[in-house]
């Protein structure tokens, strides 16, 4: 039951999220809307500004887009370091554009926030922090730093500095806005979003192994009444041959017919003894027998405790059953000292199991966030089988969302003696319509 470790290319930091062709696309629409305004300020309204200076900064923008897309082409996905400086690129590029058009201003200084947004949407939190102390930076700059806001020369026009001072703040607001707030709703949605992925390719990799076995048990039915047959024959025709070179051929096809049914009879038992559909109904014992049956080698007593009397509930299998239980088994297995108890009640409205271990229990201030994505106590609690601590911390996570899938709910918390117990609780109705 694997937690899905050394899986690195799930880690939001390893992911490529925005193709050069996106950046390529932001970078032209700015081109466009900044060689529009330009113009219309200068023919248009026909107030003075550096005209040559502004559309030589905007040409550098195209001669960049050009050079990039010849480079690379549009389909690439540049690390996120290269995403960081193209977005650092654009904030220098547009607060030179407003340092020579009146600085804070100009209306358009509002602008600075949209290299944030993207890097807040998109990259990860230490490239967003860089490109919002940069925005910042050079707001600060442009605030001192400018030439006078193009104007009718033929009337005056004049910002308090309070204005001015008004501007910067909240433009500064904005960036941290957007850094903080922005930047952790997407986060989180991107760590949701891997976890999912992960869970999905683990339930993948077992319905694999389920259908592996399934293939293993009808070859070898099918294979075992040749083989019967092929090794009946050859016992008479040595009744009828003598002694001899063809002899000791029949001898050893006698000797390889019966290796063959041997590995035929290995192939009947990789589902632990368990001979008809994988998907067949087992009761709840059976169940949790057989997702026990994998962790002897943690060396752990574990115990099934099961109430007495009739009406013991019947599970359909399915990987997503299988798994689930399986991964809390087994996290209670690493982090016991010695026993893990597994306990098996129902009445006429539900069924529970409850999996409880002799270790050290969740810390308490984890408790009520256990089942989140990425959340892990190996750092703080390592296993005592030796396991490197700092996993994933999927595996709860992806317990929890497949039986869920069952219509299982599941809670975590500490037992009174001591360590770590899981509830699982199923609505008994529901388990009897799929069985």
């Amino acid at each position: 039951m694997s937690l899905i470790t050394g899986n690195h290319e799930l880690l939001p930091g390893n992911r490529r999220p925005l193709r050069l062709a996106t950046l390529v696309g932001l970078r032209w629409l700015a081109v466009i809307g900044q060689t529009a305004g330009v113009l219309f300020v200068a023919w248009g309204l026909g107030y003075p500004l550096p005209l040559v200076e502004c559309l030589s900064l905007i040409a550098l923008s195209v001669v960049v887009n050009l050079a990039l897309i010849l480079r690379f082409g549009a389909g690439d996905r540049p690390s996120g370091t290269v995403s960081t400086i193209q977005l650092g690129y654009d904030l220098l590029q547009l607060g030179g554009l407003l340092s020579l058009t009146g600085g804070l201003e100009n209306p358009f200084s509002l602008l600075l926030l949209a290299p944030v947004s993207v890097s807040a949407t998109t990259l990860p939190q230490r490239a967003t922090l860089i490109l919002a102390s940069l925005a910042i930076l050079i707001a600060s700059a442009i605030a001192v730093l400018h030439l006078p806001l193009p104007w009718d020369p033929h009337s005056r026009i004049v910002f308090d500095r309070v204005y001015v001072i008004g501007i910067w703040v909240s433009l500064v607001c904005g960036v941290v806005f957007i850094a903080a707030y922005t930047n952790r709703v997407a986060h989180e949605a991107r760590q949701l979003a891997d976890a999912l992925t992960a869970t999905e390719i683990a339930l993948s990799r077992h319905e694999q192994l389920s259908a592996l076995d399934g293939l293993a048990a009808a070859a070898a039915h099918e294979l075992g009444t040749p083989l019967s047959t092929i090794a009946l024959a050859a016992k008479e025709m040595k009744a009828d041959i003598p002694p001899g070179p063809l002899a000791d051929d029949v001898d050893l096809i006698i000797a390889q017919s019966a290796r063959c049914r041997a590995i035929l009879a290995k192939l009947r038992n990789l589902r632990s003894g368990e001979s008809g559909d994988p998907f067949a109904a087992v009761p709840i014992g059976e169940l949790l027998a057989e997702v026990i049956k994998p962790l002897e080698s943690y060396h752990k007593r574990i115990t099934i405790s099961r109430q007495p009397g009739e009406g013991e509930p019947v599970f359909t299998r399915n990987a997503g059953l299988l798994y689930g239980l399986g991964n809390l088994i087994e996290n209670a297995a690493q982090f016991a000292k010695s026993a893990v108890t597994v306990e098996a009640g129902w009445d006429r409205s539900s069924i529970g199991v409850t999996i409880t271990d002799d270790g050290a229990g969740f810390p308490d201030d984890l408790i009520a966030r256990l089942g989140e994505p990425y959340l892990t106590t190996r750092a703080r609690n390592a296993a005592p089988e030796g396991d490197a601590p700092g996993g994933l911390g999927l595996g709860i996570f992806i317990a929890k969302t497949l039986l869920e899938r069952t219509g299982a709910r599941l809670s975590f918390d500490n037992a009174p003696a001591g360590g770590a117990r899981v509830r699982i609780t199923w609505p008994r109705k529901a388990i009897e319509e799929r069985a």
